[in-house]
Formats: C-alpha cells, sequence, structure tokens
C-alpha cells in the first residue's frame, strides 16, 4: 500500500458515557479536517448518538459508520465477560443491532452490564461485521483472553467459531499501544489469524479527541 489510508473504528462518543468523552460534532469536524473519508462510532451497549452522528457525518462529507461496541457473556465466569465491535453494513444490521441491545438490556444483564449471548449470533447476523475486540484489559475479546491465558487451543476453537458466525464478516482486530503493552499479544493474535487464515484490522481505542 503505497498511501495507506486510516479510518477509525473503534470510538466512543460522550454516549458511552463513563466510557469515553468525545463529542459528536467535534470528532466528526475533526475526521473532516483530517480528511477521513469515514469514520465509526460504537459506544458501549447503545446507539444512543447515531441519529445525531449520522447527521453531523453526512452534513461534513463523512461516511458515517453504525456500530456498537458490545459484552458477550461468559458462562465459565459471569464476573469476567470478553467484548467484540460489531459494525452495520446495512438497513436491515441496523435494525437487528437495535433488537440484539434491546433483547440484551431487557433479558441478560449483569452487575449493571447488558450483555450478548454469543447462541444469539446462531439466529442471525445477516448486515453486521464482527471485529474480535481489544487485546488487553476489559475491552478484550475471548480470542485474545484464551491467548493470554495460554489456550492457544481454546482460542483456535474460538476464532472458528466466530468465522462461521459472520461468514466472510469476522476480523481479527489488533492494536498497538506501548501504554498498554499490546506488543507480546498483538504477535500471538495475529500468529492464530495466520494460522486460520482471518483477516486483520487495526483499530485504536479513541475515547478523547485530545490527548
Amino acid at each position: 500500500m503505497p498511501a495507506p489510508r486510516f479510518v477509525h473504528l473503534r470510538l466512543h462518543s460522550e454516549y458511552s458515557i463513563t466510557d469515553g468523552l468525545t463529542r459528536i460534532d467535534s470528532v466528526v469536524e475533526r475526521a473532516a479536517k483530517d480528511g477521513m473519508g469515514a469514520l465509526a462510532i460504537t459506544d458501549l451497549s447503545n446507539l444512543f448518538g447515531m441519529v445525531k452522528f449520522y447527521q453531523a457525518a453526512r452534513g461534513q462529507g463523512v461516511k458515517p459508520i453504525i456500530g456498537a461496541d458490545v459484552w458477550i457473556t461468559n458462562h465459565a465466569d459471569r464476573d469476567k465477560p470478553s467484548r467484540a465491535l460489531l459494525l452495520v453494513t446495512s438497513n436491515a444490521g441496523y435494525l437487528l443491532l437495535c433488537r440484539l441491545l434491546t433483547r440484551a438490556w431487557l433479558t441478560n444483564q449483569h452487575r449493571g452490564r447488558a450483555e450478548f449471548d454469543k447462541t444469539w449470533f446462531k439466529e442471525n447476523t445477516l448486515g453486521l461485521i464482527a471485529l474480535s475486540g481489544m487485546l488487553v484489559g476489559p475491552g478484550a475479546g475471548d480470542i485474545a483472553q484464551a491467548l493470554e491465558a495460554g489456550k492457544a487451543g481454546h482460542a483456535e476453537t474460538l476464532a472458528h467459531e466466530w468465522a462461521a458466525l459472520f461468514p466472510n464478516r469476522f476480523y481479527v482486530e489488533v492494536q498497538r499501544d506501548r501504554t498498554l503493552h499490546t506488543e507480546p499479544p498483538l504477535r500471538r493474535i495475529v500468529a492464530l489469524a495466520n494460522q486460520v487464515k482471518l483477516p486483520v484490522v487495526a483499530t485504536h481505542a479513541v475515547q478523547f479527541l485530545d490527548a
């Protein structure tokens, strides 16, 4: 890629309440100023800002990508859920994500978290792209958690499960952040992605507009 372009696919706005302070109008204006052709806002367990984001992005000539950062239930230990990032590719996908979020809030809360049960994806995932989650911390995906625990075989099984639930729409997500010591987990998960032949996408968790 002689001139690579970067688009933010993981961004928490003010609507993530305790997990982001980025105001939608400001971040869309910054994206337009930086020459970004598109931008995703993926608030934690909600789509509250989507109408405002869509209107602001269209007004600035930036393609709005709608999504959400969601908790995934860990049935072995409810206090240690994982996370995944869901991105919308169509109106049907948007409506499906709305229904899934509503279902999580109404039927599967734990300690104030609205969690997705992974088995729900067996019913339908059309119109959604899934990213495997952060490499470290509370936003880590189940594959990254398994690798961190030294369970490479289980991580491979999980990768195949996700790929089957989202055919040609599942990406292994990676970040490079020296403050979070991501190099070792990054090497492990990229090696796994190569082994199981899954595409990799680079993201950076945005929660503030400026340092």
